[in-house]
């Protein structure tokens, strides 16, 4: 079974740590304390992670990742959404995120458009708030589909 789970600005990451850790090389830092991160189980088992907060006058979103073993399930896709219905039910203006070229394809199947490169070799990506669709139905190729209307 698929669950999610929310933790808010300053409580206890203990639980999403290891899965940023795994995925990224590193742990807590700075952002945590004004983050709300997301955290996937898969059969009750942390799988992936990823955080937003606002900087800036935009939300951003980061550290968004799946534990290899279980890759391949949609889990990161899962997180891309929630996180996005986060930003969007709190009225964002605009959402961004920085990724490497080799993710950009991810995140643009839910609307974000790449903007610049960073020196490093990062994608600076945007979606405005009212473009946010999370309609999974709305652009499903399946015609015949009963849930389709």
């Amino acid at each position: 079974m698929v669950q999610g789970k929310w933790f808010a600005p300053g409580e206890d990451l203990s639980t999403v740590l290891p899965v940023r850790t795994a995925v990224f090389g590193r742990g807590a830092d700075d952002l945590d304390a004004l983050s709300w991160n997301a955290l996937v189980f898969q059969d009750g088992i942390p799988a992936g992670a990823g955080r937003i907060w606002w900087e800036d006058g935009a939300y951003r979103l980061g550290d968004i990742g799946v534990l290899g073993s279980f890759r391949g399930q949609k889990l990161g896709d899962l997180l891309l959404r929630l996180l996005l219905f986060k930003a969007q039910s709190h009225a964002a203006k605009e959402v961004r995120l920085q990724c490497p070229r080799a993710l950009t394809g991810f995140f643009a199947r839910l609307g974000l458009k790449e903007e610049s490169v960073s020196p490093s070799g990062f994608v600076e990506m945007m979606i405005p708030g009212s473009e946010i669709d999370l309609d999974t139905c709305r652009h499903c190729p399946k015609a015949s589909c009963p849930n389709r209307k």
